[in-house]
């Protein structure tokens, strides 16, 4: 078997359906073959990055490895924000780039660059394939790591005479592994600490976005009546509607949901880790922290756990669960002031009628129209902070963000990888100009592809997150602002349909009719950020002080 055949086949194999990416000279024997699978598509991009993000969201939402592919030299060094922006969120993704024959070259170091080398800090795995006959074996290797927790970013580099060589070696069959459980003792140290607590308080983690750990949860709050609040990467493992739910720790400090944090007197970390931007701070003598995790914890300056839980997150909360028995003298009053707090502030801004829009506004529209099981998939800006504090996740991976990498230009192409993944859900790409522009190219992909996608622009003419950090810095308003092209105009130059509201209800209806129309439906919406500075840092504290 030609060795790029040998290679569909591992990845056909280990379940792979579909695979993301622009190839190139060098790939030509592995597109050929590609083309004869009956299991695999290949989603063509107009960016690498594009590719790698989708992907990365592909491995996110269903927990299987994504599969990026791109050629050599500026092809594979396109993948490394995406590389990045998988491994330091946990999802699972191989990058498969090509090179130029190892054992011959008749272009000297044209487009050479040492890619495996350089992807070794961005990736859990990197190979080059110098053989046909070890494909079966770096495949499998490939995806087990990937999959390991904590799940991540993989690469395999294929040069094109190894893909154009015969080999006669036999598929390794994927397999499954269990994750390991906890020891009992473990388990016990945490009973001991919850039943003696004052005020324990739950805090869900985004490695906790898994059906399992999501019922387990649930169980555990049911049983407890412990009071939980999310990370921005947790929301939505248990329904934010539930009645002890806190809200998110969108902010590092100051917000509502801090007055809770520094009334408790042990924090139940399940699924956190400090590569997400921390939702509280340690300090020696303050609050006990039980760290429940697949991993054991990077202890920093901000995080030191004092007990920590290390295996299958829900077999852990399940033990948990089935040995604690409540305390009577367990403390929540104060969590409940603080739960009005939230529920109060959620309703502010509901109603204003300004335009260009209220940030609170929008996410309230957004949240009354779509459906339960529909996703939003953000790109990076300060929105983003309305949406974690404001809008209100239902069910698990429905609020797609990124709180790890924090890279902007991932909305547009993971909104396109969630339609893929689940082409009934209702979807909303929610992008600022400045991110939506970074990889606004891929509208054509959504195009091409028939998918019915919502891709929602704020419009404020300016990296509005810097602008609001440079203000609060005491810094002059210089710098960060740009002009943009007519998004309509734009929308329909890709054979997409534009829109522009004018008022909020003008808003209102054109996003009910793209969210159940076919197509992709651009929205250029103007947003009023005017008063993040009250909202998200003065007045805000002051009035959290007063809980």
């Amino acid at each position: 078997m030609k060795a790029s055949d040998l290679f569909i086949k591992a990845l056909e194999e280990e379940g792979v359906e579909y695979i993301f990416g622009i190839p190139g000279e060098e790939n030509l024997d592995f597109l050929n073959s590609l083309k004869d699978s009956k299991k695999i598509k290949l989603i063509l991009t107009r960016h690498e990055q594009g590719a790698g993000f989708m992907a990365s969201t592909l491995g996110r939402l269903t927990g299987k490895v994504g599969v990026c592919l791109s050629t050599l030299g500026p092809g594979a060094t396109n993948f490394v924000t995406a590389a990045a922006y998988a491994q330091l969120g946990g999802m699972p993704m191989l990058m498969i780039t090509g090179q130029k024959p190892i054992k011959s070259s008749k272009q000297g170091q044209f487009q050479i660059v040492d890619i495996v080398d350089m992807m070794k800090p961005l990736t859990k795995y990197t190979r080059q394939i110098v053989s046909g006959d070890t494909i079966p074996s770096r495949v499998r290797e490939a995806f087990r790591l990937a999959l390991e927790e904590k799940p991540g970013a993989v690469h395999l580099e294929l040069p094109e005479d190894i893909a154009d060589e015969d080999s006669d070696v036999p598929l390794i069959k994927s397999s499954s592994v269990r994750r390991p459980v906890a020891e009992e003792k473990a388990i016990l140290k945490a009973v001991e600490l919850i039943q003696n607590a004052k005020s324990p308080l739950l805090l869900i983690g985004a490695g906790s976005n898994r059906k399992m750990t999501s019922k387990m949860l649930l169980e555990f709050v049911e049983k407890t009546r412990i009071p939980f609040f999310t990370t921005q990467m947790g929301k939505g493992v248990i329904d934010e509607r539930h009645p002890l739910c806190l809200g998110c720790a969108a902010l590092s400090s100051k917000d509502f949901v801090h007055r809770a944090i520094d009334k408790a007197d042990l924090i139940i970390n399940v699924g956190h880790d400090v590569v997400e931007k921390p939702p509280f701070f340690m300090t020696p003598g303050g609050v006990k922290v039980l760290h429940i995790n697949f991993f054991t914890a990077s202890v920093d300056p901000v995080y030191f756990p004092q007990a920590e839980i290390v295996g299958d997150i829900a077999n852990s909360i399940w033990q948990i669960t089935q040995k604690i028995k409540n305390n009577p003298s367990w403390d929540f009053n104060y969590f409940k002031v603080v739960k009005k707090a939230v529920d109060d502030n959620l309703l502010e801004g509901t109603t204003d009628n300004r335009f260009p829009i209220y940030p609170q506004r929008m996410v309230k529209e957004i949240r009354d129209l779509l459906p339960e099981d529909g996703i939003i998939a953000l790109d990076n800006g300060v929105y983003k902070i309305w949406f974690a504090r404001n809008y209100r996740a239902y069910q698990s991976n429905t609020v797609l963000l990124d709180n790890a990498l924090a890279t902007m230009g991932a909305g547009l192409p993971s909104a396109i990888a969630s339609k893929i993944v689940f082409p009934h859900k209702k979807v909303i790409a929610i992008c600022g100009d400045g991110g939506f522009m970074m990889n606004s190219q891929e509208m054509e992909t959504a195009v091409r592809l028939g998918i019915d996608l919502v891709v929602l622009i704020l419009r404020d003419n300016a990296y509005g997150m810097i602008k609001w950090k440079q203000a609060n810095m005491g810094f002059d308003n210089w710098g960060l602002d740009y002009g943009n092209p007519d998004f309509v105009k734009y929308a329909e130059s890709y054979g997409a349909k534009g829109f522009r509201p004018t008022s909020v209800d003008d808003f209102k209806s054109i996003l009910e009719k793209c969210i159940n129309s076919k197509g992709v439906n651009l929205i250029d919406l103007s947003i009023d950020y005017s008063e993040n500075d009250r909202i998200l840092n003065k007045e805000l504290a002051e009035r959290s002080k007063k809980i």
